[in-house]
């Protein structure tokens, strides 16, 4: 090699080591905070952002829901991917069940919000610690791209065990790539009979940058080295694959949920998948609620539109 080549090299190799590799190193614990659960007290079952009144009030009263069904509810266990994953099953008597399966951060407890219509419309209810949440087991957020293994797991138990002969999911947020994961492997049995998408974006990547500009962080290189450790660590393409890619997939009847207020799943992209979809589909708007706030800012609107959902099905 020359000179010139030699110094080349060296420019690229300093370059590398004082530019990018302290963003990497920043970006790796932005990644752990975010997706890894370290500690079993990280994502446990209490309420995730308790400095938070609106979403206090929902946990709050999600709580006095399950209080109030108490004596129908019972624990829950399977395996998946070896992990054992923990659930509460409320059991009232009925051959369909709903799988309601929360966002990062969240727990069965946090889902108890979101049960009441599928309760009223005769549904039982299964309420899930995803993988890393809860009383499960696990270290790693996979963002549907493993869960939704969890959830035919999950699909499996009601139909096998408990004599369930309609299954259907609702998601929130990450919770709704799970589903529609599920819903559209090659493995999903029939008795999965569709899902509602609350606040459901395109991809994980379009709305981690949304979040960061929200929270007035640098998006570049961050979200780019953040996706990179996710496919690393997580084993999960969240940059090119994601809901976008996988609704045109899906044939089970969906029913999206989104506020014009999503600051993270933007109402455009919501647009953007309901077009893409194929299936029998029912989009409703809601003018009013901060992302996975929606049945909190219109509770008869939110499970109006749920009810009437479950009527076609």
């Amino acid at each position: 090699m020359t000179i010139g080549s030699w110094i080349l090299l060296a420019a690229v190799g300093i370059f590398l080591f004082f530019g990018l590799f302290p963003t990497w190193i920043m970006s790796g614990v932005l990644y752990t905070v975010l997706l890894v659960r370290r500690t079993p007290d990280k994502w446990g079952r209490e309420c995730s952002i308790p400095d938070d009144e609106e979403y206090v009030g929902m946990y709050r009263e999600g709580l006095a829901w399950g209080e109030k069904y108490d004596s129908f509810r019972r624990p829950v266990s399977v395996m998946s991917d070896g992990l054992r994953l923990a659930g509460e099953y409320f059991d009232f008597g009925f051959s369909r069940a709903v799988i309601i399966i929360p966002g990062r951060m969240e727990s069965c407890l946090y889902s108890y919000y979101f049960a009441e219509p599928y309760r009223a419309a005769g549904y039982n209810v299964l309420t899930i610690d995803n993988r890393a949440h809860g009383l499960s087991e696990g270290k790693f957020c996979s963002l549907g791209f493993k869960e939704y293994r969890d959830i035919l797991a999950w699909g499996k138990l009601l139909h096998e065990q408990m004599g369930v002969e309609q299954v259907v999911l609702h998601g929130v947020c990450i919770g709704a790539s799970a589903a529609l994961f599920a819903l559209t492997a090659p493995e999903c049995p029939d008795y999965m009979a569709g899902m509602v998408a609350d606040g459901m974006y395109t991809t994980f990547y379009e709305s981690f940058k949304n979040h960061m500009r929200e929270d007035h962080h640098p998006v570049f290189p961050f979200s780019l080295e953040v996706m990179a450790h996710i496919r690393l660590y997580g084993g999960a393409n969240v940059v090119t694959d994601g809901p976008v890619r996988r609704i045109a997939r899906l044939k089970k009847p969906i029913l999206f949920l989104h506020s014009r207020e999503d600051r993270f799943s933007l109402p455009e992209k919501a647009q953007i998948l309901y077009e893409k979809c194929t299936a029998p589909k029912t989009l409703r708007w809601f003018e009013k609620g901060a992302h996975s706030r929606l049945r909190v800012n219109d509770p008869e609107g939110y499970d109006r539109a749920v009810t009437e959902f479950l009527k076609t099905l």
